[in-house]
This record gives structure tokens, sequence and C-alpha cells, in this order.
């Protein structure tokens, strides 16, 4: 295939294709187009004319792709493979620390960490929620929602306390990590989790924070069960991707009860993590149909120390250095 190329992975990847001068003309005379809206004053006849040149374009689309499918079906088991467009996630940097799941050695380092006591089923997780001081409502329903998710979780009010005397505090009653929800503007924004008694602790930036009571379906609520949920991670390639992975893993039960039909989602995307909150239900052997249960946010990780929280003299293992277009070498890098 004349306009394709393989990468690493074998997918094909599309190259930029050479036009004819019909379609070069007829690119040229869109851009011209395109130039025109930009200098229009009238609001309503350029978002007119705006409309149908992008339904012109959603026309040339749809018209290649069926060309396409009828080469394609004419061509049968001759037919070229389907095109993979080049996306930022298919032509990522390689990093030097992308784990190999092969690498005895690597594996070994990942798996004698902080979370090993874990993961090999020696304590039950027991985590204490609080936030920032004199939360606001939607801060205090987000952490509240974050108890029913969380399996044994107590939330706790600061009343003034510093988050070093509550690590200690919660040291001294037993708990296995404290969880601290910061607020903005009466919109969570952060999340600093601390894993005890040794660390390491993270903090994350939290956006896009959508409670249960605002998700689409009606009667959400009563559908909260108090099973423990499944945890699914997404996309952790990396060394620092692992850590933060089983740091998020082990706020959860390791062992979870199917029968509640719950599962918890964190998701990895360009350095992005999704978090869901789904209850799934078996439509046939195949087939499962699945409810959002909520809450949905996305985190982003900051700042990732060794030991308990300690911003004067705790040893960073990782940290974003200011802005990201400050610290990234192209947009392909991710971390995670």
């Amino acid at each position: 295939m004349e306009n394709a190329e393989e990468n690493e992975a074998g997918e094909v990847l599309v190259k930029p294709k050479i036009l004819t001068a019909s379609e070069r003309l007829a690119a040229k005379k869109r851009f011209r187009t395109q130039r025109r809206l930009s200098t229009m004053k009238n609001k309503v006849l350029r978002n007119a004319q705006w409309a149908t040149l992008k339904k012109e374009k959603r026309k040339i689309k749809k018209e290649g792709q069926k060309q396409r499918k009828k080469e394609a079906e004419a061509l049968g088991d001759k037919a070229p493979p389907k095109q993979v467009p080049r996306t930022i996630e298919n032509t990522r940097e390689a990093d030097v620390t992308t784990v190999d799941q092969e690498d005895e050695e690597v594996t070994f380092d990942i798996t004698h960490d902080e979370y090993e006591a874990y993961f090999s089923k020696t304590y039950e997780p027991k985590i204490l929620i609080t936030s920032s001081d004199n939360p606001h409502s939607k801060t205090i329903h987000f952490i509240r929602e974050l108890t029913k998710i969380f399996p044994k979780s107590e939330c706790q009010w600061r009343k003034r306390s510093s988050v070093k005397k509550m690590i200690e505090s919660a040291k001294e009653k037993d708990y296995t990590d404290v969880v601290v929800i910061n607020e903005d503007r009466r919109v969570p924004n952060g999340m600093l989790v601390s894993h005890l008694p040794d660390g390491p602790t993270a903090y994350f930036k939290i956006s896009n924070v959508k409670l249960t009571k605002d998700m689409k379906y009606k009667n959400i609520i009563k559908e909260f069960t108090t099973h423990r949920p499944e945890v699914i991670l997404n996309n952790f390639q990396t060394r620092l991707g692992q850590a933060v992975s089983r740091m998020l893993a082990s706020l959860f039960h390791y062992d979870p009860q199917f029968k509640g039909r719950r599962a918890v989602t964190f998701h990895n995307q360009r350095d992005y993590i999704f978090f869901r909150h789904h209850r799934y239900e078996f439509k046939s052997q195949k087939r499962a149909a699945l409810r959002e249960l909520g809450p949905r946010f996305t985190l982003r990780l900051k700042w990732l120390q060794k030991g308990t929280f300690d911003t004067i003299e705790g040893d960073y293992e990782w940290i974003i250095a200011g802005k990201r277009h400050e610290m990234e070498t192209s947009r392909r890098r991710f971390f995670l």
C-alpha cells in the first residue's frame, strides 16, 4: 500500500496522501472560504456559511469511505489491510522505563515495593478520608461518595489539624492510607494519597468532577451496594505508572465480591487518569450492559514522594516541573 507504513508494533499507519490536481483545487477553495469566514463580521452569516462548509467536508469524507469500502469488497482477500490513523498514542516516544513483563529483574523490583504486604494479602486496607478546612457542599458530597466506593473507609473532618498530625494519628489507629481532598473555588481540585506507615505519598490534580446526583440516570443512589468492587487498571506502562497503579489499587480490598457486579476503572490516557464506577448486568453469554453509578473525575499526577507527607525534607521520586510545555521534549512523550 503506497500511502501506508508499519510501525514497530506492526500497525499500519497512514502517510499523507498525494492529492490530484482537482483535489488540490477543491482544498484551495475550502481554504479560501475558511479565510474569508474568519474575517466576516456578520455572526449569523458566518455561522451559516461555516455550517455549510462543515457539511461539505462530511459529505466528501463519507464518499471517500464508501469508495474505499467498495474497493475492499471487490478485491476480497487481496484487499489492503484496514488503515490505522496516525495518533499520538500509537506514535508515542519510546520510554526507557517502560515495563517489560518478561524481564524478571524488573518484575521483582515492582512486586517487592511498599505494597508487597497488600498484594500478598497480609492485611486489609483501612482508609481515612478527610478534606481541607471548611469544605463546601460539593466537596462534602464528593467525600461521602468516596467513602461508599472505598471499602472500609471512614470520613473525618480536619478541624484545623495539620496533615502531618492527622497522619501520625492515623498510624496509631492502624489506618493503612490517608486521603486528603483539597478544593478551590468551592470545587474539589486536588487529592493527596499517603500510604502508611512508611509511604509513599502522591498528589493528584482533580478535574471534571461529576457527582452521582448529576448523572443522567435516576435513582442511581439506590443501586449503591456494600459489595466490594472489582478494580480495573488500564494502560500503565512505565515504572512510574506501575507505582501509581499499585497505589490506587491498594485503596480497595484485594478480594472483590462479584455478586455485587460493581467495577471501578482507572484508565490512563496521555498521563490523565480517568475514574469510572459502573455496575454491569449480563444480557447474554456474550453481552453485558453497563450502568454508570458515579462519581466520575480525572486525576493528573503532580508529584510522588518517598515516605509520608513532608513538603520540607521529603525526597521526591518524581515531580512535574512547572508547566507541561516547559518539561516535555515533544507532545508524544508520556510518563505513565
